[in-house]
């Protein structure tokens, strides 16, 4: 069982010394799994995955969903995700067709009936997809598992190609939360990224949601975008908290154009450079923290009431492939385009490439490409980092005993490590506890990547990282 702890409604503070967002200005993973995908690997596919779902008991409790929608009708430019850009909804079907193959084919390999206590909907664009078509997923969904009553059911939205109807429709399927994307509201710098959205658009889909019961909205802003500057910024920021979300998500732009070649099309002379990011960073906390919002760790915001916050305040925040989730740790299945499945100890990822995609599942074959076998030194790391980035509160003792390890001896080199963040007053350490303070927060992925071994092992692959501030 975790560590229980009680937090404060937010931050003791909402300074962030910019010395210090200097100071720990460094590439590291975002810890939505560990070990983290970027170290799967081609050895383990379908073949390596199949025997954990055939094993998985329903008494092991319930399950989360992942569905990967990977379509959009434009591209924008600062978009690292995986997605096929196409206006011709003609291609819909033959994806959909295959998504809900690939359902059946994993869920026929489970035995007995399988509760379901969370479901999130990513992209791409998922609202690519017309009614109809999210319906007969959603069938599926209520068809292969038990849905609990309070599940969280959560999807990806492009307010740009939304019906408002679309919106009832959605709440009458059974989703429950939405995240909207914004990144900025300023017209220089959509122009810059090539997504071009109007407040009054952004408005009109809260509104909407709200009036169909939508428990929980959220918006995703990015600092570092071209164009942008702090007084362009505290515009966006007056605009979302005239808005009112629920939760926000504050992402850091991660420029890697050798990556990700949308990017490329981003003219790098129009980035903030780093003290201008840092000032970005800085502000965007300040004003949310001031305006009410709690900081729940890594980018994520929240109002004191909303679920995220009150499961972060009764130790029952849990985190992984969908971000911070108020439900408990459970088994994912992903189904769709380079997808990440966790099932038992294995990491399974789907193919990358549609066509791969397509003919794998028409041969029927399931897609997993690469992934990995945890080891017992991989649940003992996975379980801290957990904590850390959730509660960022450990009681060694307890962690040592629960896990039969001589907590100071095994991580001993890992606390060392701590004595720069201890000196900064970003941690309290002592024979009991590890505590990340409250200005400590804003750096957990920092702490984090001091008790990651597959990390220390290969420094020269943090070049693939987005920058931890």
């Amino acid at each position: 069982m975790p560590v229980m702890t009680t937090l404060p409604a937010r931050p003791q503070s909402a300074a962030v010394p910019a010395a210090l967002l200097r100071r720990f200005d460094v590439r590291g993973p975002r810890y939505t799994s560990y070990p983290t995908a970027d170290r799967f690997h081609d050895g383990h596919g379908a073949t390596q995955h199949v025997p954990h779902l055939r094993q998985r008991e329903s008494s092991e409790g319930p399950l989360a969903v992942y569905v990967h929608l990977p379509f959009c009708q434009s591209i924008c430019y600062y978009c690292g995700c995986n997605k096929v850009v196409t206006r011709d909804k003609g291609k819909r079907p033959r994806y959909l067709e295959n998504l809900l193959r690939e359902m059946s084919m994993q869920t026929d390999l489970l035995h007995g009936t399988h509760r379901l206590s969370q479901m999130h909907w990513g992209g791409g664009t998922p609202n690519y997809f017309d009614l109809d078509q999210m319906q007969v997923i959603t069938a599926l969904v209520r068809e292969r598992f038990e849905v609990e009553a309070d599940a969280e059911w959560s999807i990806e939205i492009d307010p740009r190609t939304l019906a408002l109807d679309t919106v009832d429709g959605l709440a009458d399927l059974g989703f429950t939360r939405m995240s909207i994307g914004v990144q900025d509201f300023d017209p220089q710098v959509q122009r810059a990224i090539n997504r071009i959205q109007s407040e009054a658009c952004t408005e009109g889909v809260m509104r909407r949601a709200r009036a169909q019961g939508f428990r929980s909205i959220n918006l995703d802003l990015i600092y570092g975008l071209p164009k942008q500057h702090e007084a362009s910024f505290d515009r966006t920021l007056d605009s979302l908290l005239a808005l009112a979300p629920d939760r926000v998500a504050l992402y850091n732009y991660a420029h890697l154009p050798a990556l990700f070649k949308p990017q490329r099309r981003i003219n790098e002379s129009d980035l903030p450079d780093a003290e201008q990011r840092i000032g970005l960073l800085s502000m965007a906390i300040e004003r949310l923290t001031q305006a009410g919002y709690c900081y729940i760790g890594m980018d994520h915001f929240a109002k004191p009431d909303d679920d995220l916050a009150v499961a972060q305040r009764e130790g029952r925040l849990h985190r992984n492939f969908q971000g911070y989730s108020t439900h408990a740790d459970s088994d994912l299945m992903a189904f769709g385009l380079s997808s990440i499945s966790r099932v038992g100890s294995s990491y399974a990822q789907n193919v990358k490439v549609l066509e791969e995609y397509y003919a794998l599942i028409e041969r029927g074959e399931l897609p997993f490409k690469r992934g990995v076998e945890l080891n017992e030194d991989d649940h003992v790391r996975a379980d801290l980092i957990q904590q850390l980035m959730c509660h960022f509160t450990l009681h060694m003792p307890g962690f040592g005993f629960r896990h039969r390890i001589a907590f100071e001896d095994y991580f001993h080199d890992e606390l060392e490590a701590m004595t720069p963040f201890v000196e900064a007053g970003l941690v309290e350490l002592d024979a009991q506890r590890l505590h990340i303070t409250p200005v400590g927060r804003f750096f957990v992925r920092n702490i984090c990547m001091a008790f990651d071994r597959h990390l220390q092992r290969a420094q020269a692959r943090q070049g693939a990282y987005s920058r931890a501030v």
